[in-house]
């Protein structure tokens, strides 16, 4: 029996977006992936939580977005765990949970510079292979020797993914929303009505949440 390939996407999805999905999807068909895990961040290291929307809406919003599709799924693993959410360690709880699996963690191609400054990159290289999305226009030249450096360091495996070049954020939509500004074909429209009917950073400022 071939091994399952489970792709898994982090991130604190400050709301999930058509980027988000553009990336997973397009991971999932050119890399014959047989699942895509959302993983939305719990406590993260690198941001201030009180930017960071409750999580329990987040997943809320993750689950509506991805409802329609089938190998699409969202795990509340880091939310449910104390403590900061460190990758290594996510990608380690998936590892052990989903022994004989083959692990995809996905993310930005510019996110690539500074994997090295991750808490203990040696460890995501060795449980998993990292597929970074590449939007149209991203100069591969300026990826090329930072994939062969962290080959040579950390035997990191990298595939690159090629994705259109959506240019959306979530912060980008949470400002528009604060400003009164449309988000209709940034959002699927279940995420759009979500965010209406629950007055979602409505009131608050990008910097607050």
């Amino acid at each position: 029996m071939a091994r399952q390939k489970i792709g898994l996407m982090g991130g604190t999805f400050n709301p999930i977006h058509y980027g988000h999905l553009l990336i997973a999807e397009n991971a999932y068909e050119q890399f014959g992936l047989d699942e895509v895990i959302f993983i939305p961040t719990g406590r993260s290291p690198h941001k201030d939580a009180r930017q960071i929307l409750d999580a329990r809406e987040r997943v809320e919003m993750i689950r509506l977005a991805i409802a329609d599709n089938p190998h699409f799924s969202c795990s509340d693993y880091e939310i449910k765990k104390e403590g900061v959410s460190y990758t290594y360690l996510t990608v380690q709880a998936f590892y052990e949970s989903a022994a004989g699996s083959e692990l995809y963690f996905i993310m930005g191609a510019d996110s690539l510079a500074y994997f090295d400054s991750w808490m203990r990159p040696d460890k995501i290289s060795r449980m998993s292979t990292i597929l970074a999305a590449v939007r149209d226009g991203l100069n591969m030249e300026e990826l090329l020797p930072i994939q062969k450096a962290l080959e040579q360091t950390y035997g990191t495996k990298i595939g690159f993914i090629n994705t259109p070049n959506f240019s959306v954020s979530s912060r980008m939509i949470r400002k528009r929303i604060c400003s009164g500004h449309t988000i209709r074909y940034l959002v699927p429209d279940v995420v759009e009505q979500y965010l209406k009917e629950h007055h979602i950073y409505v009131k608050a400022s990008s910097e607050e949440r």
